[in-house]
C-alpha cells in the first residue's frame, strides 16, 4: 500500500509540475479571457496553442488545411496521455461505427472499447466573439486542471478543440482593439470576417466551395466522425442569456429518431448544468428561432450524417452590456424555466456560461459513452437497412395524399356520414405504392452534357463523406445503358439522410403561426437539393441494382475527367458546359480570338465557342484539367467575336455577401473584374472605365428611401477605408447609373438590386399584389402567398443572347424573389422576358404557399435603357456559388460581341 501510495504522490506531483508549466491566458495575452474591452488576435491564439501543446502531454496540435487567406487551421486533439498512445486505434473505432459497414455484434465491443469523440469549435462568425475567446478558455481548463471531473473526461473521451475562422478572429481583433478610446471599440469593419462571404461561411457546409467548409467537412465526415458537434455561436434573444438545445419543429423527415431524441438529452445536460451552477437564462424549443430541419450549417449538416449537432448563441461582448427587461420572458415556461432577470453584463459571464456548457456535453458524453458510440452505429445500420429494402419516407406529402384520396372516395359516394377516422386502406394506397418508393441509388452518367459539373457536385458529396462508387466499364440498369466513368451514390450507406438531401425534393410543411395567421420563418432555406440547383442530370433507381463499380476511398477527390484534343484547324466548346467559360477566359487572356456561333453546329447550341488552331495549347491544358471536350470543326458561318468586358462588381462598407460569392466565383471562373464601391459610382463617367456593372443582392433604395443602407461614421475610420464608404442615392446613384447604360454600358440586377427597374421607370409592375376594395393595390400577405429559400422551375427564352446553352426549363434558387409583370407598353419599349412562369406550381423543392399568384410571372427580363441595357433577375442566379445551373445566365453577360 506504501508502494502504490508513493506511486501515486508520485504521479500527483509530477501532474502539478507539469501544470504549473502550462502559462494561463492571462499570462500569454496580458490579460485574463473575458477581461472588459480586450480581445485576443489570431496570432497570439496561435501562438498560444501551439506553445501549450508543446508544454502539456495531454494535447496534439494538428493543422488540417489553410484558410482562404492562407493561414493555417488549427486542431486541438485533447485527452489523457495514455489515450495518445492509442489516438489512431481511437479514430479507427469512430470511422468503423460511423460508417456503421460492421456487424451489429463488432459494433457492441468497439463501442466498449472505443472513446467518444467530441468536437468544440469556435470563431466562425467572428464578431461573434464569446466563441472565439471560449475556445482559448476551455482549452487552457482542460489542459491545466486536475480535479476529478476533469481528468475523468479526459481518460474517456477524445475532445477536438478546433479555431473554424482564424482569418476572421485576425480581421475582428485588429479592428477592435485598434480605437485606442475603449469605449468607442467596435465590431463594424470595412471588410467581412471571411474573405468573400462572411457570415455565410455557415451555410456552405453541404456545397463546401470554401477552404475553410473542405477542411472541417473532411475532419468531421471523412476522418474523425465525431458522436458530437458543438457548434458556438451568439446572440441569444432579448431578455436571455443563451438559445441551444432541443430546438423548435419542423425537423427533416429523412433523420433518424435517435438524431432528435439524442438532441434532447444533450439538450437537458447543458441545461440542468447551468440551472445547478445558478447560471439562468437558457431558452430553448419555441424559446428561440432554430430548428432542426435546414442543412448547410456547421451544426445542422451533421445530423445528415447521424451526428449530434449542437448551436449555442450565447449573449456577450468585450464591450460590457445588459440584458433587457422583455416582460414576457418573465414567466418561467417549458422553453424558458429558469428566467434570467434584466442586470448589467460583461463578457466573462458569458465566457464562464460557455465553459460550463462545454464541460455539460462533455459530461453527457462521458457518461453516455457506450451508448453514443453504439447509437451512431445503429443510425448508419438503420439507413443501410434502408436504403437496401423498400421504404416509404414520412413526408408531409404524403400524409396529405392519404386524406386527399379519402376525401376524394367520400365526395365520390355522396356520403358525409363516414367522414372520422380514415380506413387503413389508405395508409396502403400511399405507403405501399411502389412508384412512391424511397429510391435505392442514383446513377450520373458520363455522357450527360456537362459531366464537368456533375463531377463538381460529387466530389459535394465525397467532402461530406458520402461513399461513391464508378463504373469500371459500360453498364445497364432499368434497360438504359451507362458508360464507363459514370457515378453511381447508392443510399444502403450510413449517410443515407445527406443523400436523399442531395437528391430529392425537400417537402417542408406547411408552417403557421395559427390556421389563417402569418407563417413561421424557416431559420434558413425551406429547399435547396443540390443536384437540382447544380442543373446535373441523373437517373433515380427504385429497385436494387449492381454493376461493374469500384468503391472510390472515402475523401477521394475526383479529378475532372480528362479529355484528348483531337487535330483540327479550329476547336467548338459547348455553350452548355459551364466550364467552357474558364477555358473561353483563358484564351481570351492569351490574345486568342474567340467567337460565338449563332446558331446550332454539329450538335452544340447556338452561343457554343469556336476556337482557332492558335489555341490549341490552352485548349489541351483546359481539357485536361477543366473536363471540357473540345470538338475539330472548321470555322461555321455567322458567328460573332467576343472580347472581355470591363466588369465592375459592386460592393459596399462592411461587405455584401451576394457580391462575395460572385467576387470568388468570377475568380474561379478566370473573368477579369474590379470591385466597385458608391463613392465611384456617383463621380460618374462610369463609361471610361467599364461595360458592364453588377449589382448583386442589396446596394440599390428601396423604394421610398433616398438611400440604400445605414452607413458607418467617417471620423471613427482610418482615412485609408474612406473611399469603401457611401450608399447608392435616389438623387446622385441613381442618376450616374442610368446615365451609364443610356452611353451604352451594361446593368445586371439580381435578387433585391431589381429595384433598379422601378427607379428607372421601365414598364414592369410587381406581379405579387392584389386588388383591394377601393381599388389600390397592395403586396400580397403571409397568409396568402410565401416562399422562403427554394427551388422553383421557370421557362427559359433559349433565342435570347442572355440565355445561351440554357435549356429550356431551369431550376432556380427563389427566395421572396421579386416577380414582376410587364405592362401593356412593355413589348413597344423593348422590355423582353428572360424567364417566367407558365405553371401554377413551379415548386421543385422547399415550401411555396400560394404559389398559383406565380402564374405567367416573369422573374428576369432585359430592357433596353438609352443605347444600353438593363438585365434584371429576381430569382438569385448566383445564389451561395450553389446554382450552377443558372450560372450562363451570368456568365453570357460578362462578354463584349461584334
Amino acid at each position: 500500500m506504501k508502494k502504490i501510495y508513493l506511486s501515486l504522490l508520485i504521479l500527483m506531483t509530477f501532474t502539478v509540475s507539469i501544470a504549473q508549466q502550462i502559462p494561463s491566458p492571462k499570462e500569454h495575452f496580458g490579460f485574463n479571457i473575458g477581461d472588459d474591452y480586450k480581445l485576443a488576435t489570431y496570432e497570439a491564439t496561435d501562438d498560444y496553442f501551439r506553445k501549450v501543446a508543446e508544454l502539456s502531454d495531454r494535447v496534439k496540435f494538428v493543422e488540417i488545411g489553410p484558410t482562404e487567406e492562407g493561414r493555417q487551421m488549427p486542431m486541438m486533439i485533447v485527452t489523457s496521455p495514455e489515450n495518445h498512445k492509442m489516438l489512431d486505434r481511437y479514430k479507427e473505432i469512430s470511422q468503423k461505427l460511423g460508417r456503421a459497414e460492421i456487424s451489429e455484434a463488432e459494433a457492441k465491443k468497439l463501442s466498449i472499447e472505443g472513446k467518444p469523440v467530441v468536437w468544440i469549435d469556435g470563431g466562425l462568425h467572428s464578431t461573434e466573439t464569446v466563441a472565439s475567446h471560449q475556445l482559448i478558455e476551455t482549452y487552457y481548463q482542460l489542459v491545466s486542471r486536475n480535479d476529478e471531473e476533469t481528468l475523468q473526461l479526459l481518460d474517456d473521451l477524445i475532445i477536438l478543440l478546433v479555431q473554424v475562422n482564424p482569418d476572421g478572429q485576425e480581421i475582428v481583433t485588429n479592428w477592435y482593439m485598434g480605437q485606442e478610446d475603449p469605449e468607442k471599440r467596435n465590431m463594424r469593419g470595412p471588410y467581412m470576417y471571411q474573405k468573400y462571404v462572411g457570415h455565410d461561411n455557415n451555410r456552405d457546409f453541404f456545397m463546401n466551395n470554401m477552404k475553410e467548409s473542405t477542411n472541417i467537412s473532411l475532419q468531421q465526415y471523412v476522418e474523425w466522425i465525431p458522436q458530437i458537434i458543438y457548434n458556438h455561436h451568439q446572440t441569444s434573444p432579448a431578455g436571455t442569456v443563451v438559445a441551444g438545445p432541443p430546438y423548435r419543429d419542423p425537423f427533416n423527415h429523412v433523420f433518424d429518431p435517435l438524431i432528435m431524441t439524442s438532441l434532447d438529452g444533450v439538450g437537458a445536460a447543458m441545461i440542468n448544468r447551468l440551472n445547478a451552477e445558478d447560471k439562468p437564462g437558457y431558452t430553448r424549443l419555441s424559446g428561440s428561432v432554430f430548428s432542426s430541419w435546414w442543412n448547410g450549417g456547421l451544426r445542422t449538416t451533421p445530423y445528415f450524417h447521424n451526428i449530434i449537432g449542437i448551436l449555442t448563441e450565447t449573449t456577450g461582448s468585450p464591450t460590457p452590456s445588459e440584458i433587457p427587461l422583455v416582460p414576457e420572458r418573465l414567466i418561467p415556461t417549458h422553453a424558458t424555466p429558469f428566467p434570467v432577470e434584466p442586470q448589467a453584463w460583461n463578457f466573462k459571464k458569458s465566457i464562464d456560461y460557455s465553459v460550463s456548457m462545454n464541460y455539460a456535453v462533455l459530461d453527457y458524453a462521458r457518461r453516455n459513452a457506450d451508448a453514443l458510440l453504439f447509437n451512431i452505429y445503429k443510425m448508419g445500420k438503420n439507413a443501410i437497412d434502408k436504403g437496401n429494402t423498400d421504404t416509404w419516407t414520412k413526408y408531409p406529402k404524403r400524409s396529405a395524399a392519404i386524406t386527399e384520396a379519402y376525401n376524394a372516395d367520400m365526395e365520390n359516394e355522396g356520403s358525409q356520414g363516414r367522414r372520422g377516422r380514415i380506413p387503413t386502406e389508405y395508409f396502403d394506397k400511399v405507403f405501399k405504392d411502389s412508384n412512391l418508393r424511397d429510391p435505392r441509388g442514383f446513377i450520373l452518367s458520363a455522357d450527360q452534357t456537362d459531366f464537368p459539373t456533375a463531377v463538381k457536385f460529387i466530389n459535394a458529396l465525397i467532402k461530406s463523406g458520402v461513399a461513391v462508387h464508378k463504373a469500371t466499364a459500360d453498364f445497364t440498369v432499368n434497360g438504359k445503358s451507362y458508360p464507363q466513368g459514370s457515378y453511381i451514390v447508392k443510399t444502403a450507406q450510413a449517410f443515407r439522410p445527406h443523400v436523399l438531401d442531395m437528391f430529392e425534393q425537400q417537402d417542408h410543411p406547411n408552417d403557421f403561426q395559427f390556421p389563417g395567421g402569418p407563417p413561421v420563418r424557416p431559420y434558413d432555406a425551406a429547399g435547396w437539393t443540390l443536384a437540382f440547383s447544380m442543373g446535373v442530370e441523373f437517373d433515380r433507381i427504385l429497385d436494387g441494382f449492381d454493376g461493374p463499380f469500384q468503391k472510390l476511398a472515402y475523401g477521394e477527390i475526383q479529378p475532372m475527367p480528362a479529355q484528348i484534343l483531337e487535330a483540327g484547324s479550329g476547336y467548338l466548346l459547348d455553350a452548355r458546359v459551364n466550364n467552357s467559360f474558364i477555358a473561353a477566359n483563358d484564351l481570351l487572356k492569351a490574345g486568342i480570338t474567340v467567337h460565338r456561333t449563332t446558331g446550332e453546329v454539329d450538335g452544340m447550341p447556338a452561343g457554343s465557342f469556336f476556337v482557332p488552331s492558335k489555341g490549341r495549347t490552352i485548349l489541351h491544358k483546359a481539357a485536361k484539367e477543366y473536363g471540357i471536350d473540345p470538338k475539330a470543326a472548321s470555322k461555321p458561318s455567322g458567328t460573332s467575336k467576343v472580347t472581355p468586358s470591363r466588369i465592375a462588381l459592386f460592393d459596399y462598407y462592411g461587405g455584401s455577401m451576394p457580391s462575395g460569392w460572385v467576387r470568388w466565383m468570377l475568380e474561379q471562373y478566370n473573368f477579369p473584374f474590379q470591385v466597385v464601391y458608391p463613392q465611384e459610382i456617383d463621380k460618374g463617367n462610369l463609361n471610361d472605365k467599364y461595360d458592364v456593372i453588377l449589382f448583386i443582392g442589396g446596394g440599390i433604395p428601396s423604394l421610398g428611401n433616398s438611400s440604400s443602407r445605414n452607413q458607418a461614421d467617417p471620423d471613427e475610420i482610418d482615412p485609408k477605408y474612406h473611399p469603401l464608404l457611401g450608399t447608392l442615392s435616389t438623387d446622385t446613384s441613381i442618376p450616374a447609373i442610368k446615365n451609364f447604360m443610356e452611353n451604352g454600358g451594361k446593368v445586371v440586377a439580381v435578387g433585391a438590386a431589381t429595384t433598379l427597374a422601378y427607379h428607372l421607370d421601365l414598364p414592369v409592375k410587381n406581379a405579387l399584389v392584389e386588388t383591394t376594395a377601393d381599388g389600390k393595390e397592395r403586396n400580397l400577405t403571409g397568409d396568402k402567398y410565401y416562399i422562403p429559400g427554394s427551388i422553383l422551375k421557370a421557362n427559359i427564352d433559349q433565342q435570347n443572347p442572355v440565355n445561351l446553352g440554357m435549356p429550356s426549363k431551369a431550376n432556380m434558387v427563389f427566395n421572396n424573389s421579386p416577380v414582376f409583370k410587364l405592362t401593356d407598353e412593355a413589348f413597344a419599349k423593348g422590355v423582353k422576358a428572360l424567364a417566367w412562369f407558365d405553371e401554377t406550381s413551379p415548386l421543385v423543392s422547399g415550401w411555396a404557399w400560394g404559389e398559383d399568384y406565380l402564374k405567367n410571372g416573369v422573374v428576369a427580363f432585359e430592357a433596353p435603357v438609352g443605347k444600353g441595357k438593363l438585365y434584371a433577375f429576381g430569382p438569385e442566379i448566383t445564389f451561395r456559388a450553389q446554382s450552377h445551373g443558372t450560372f450562363k445566365m451570368l456568365f453570357n453577360n460578362l462578354y463584349q460581341t461584334k
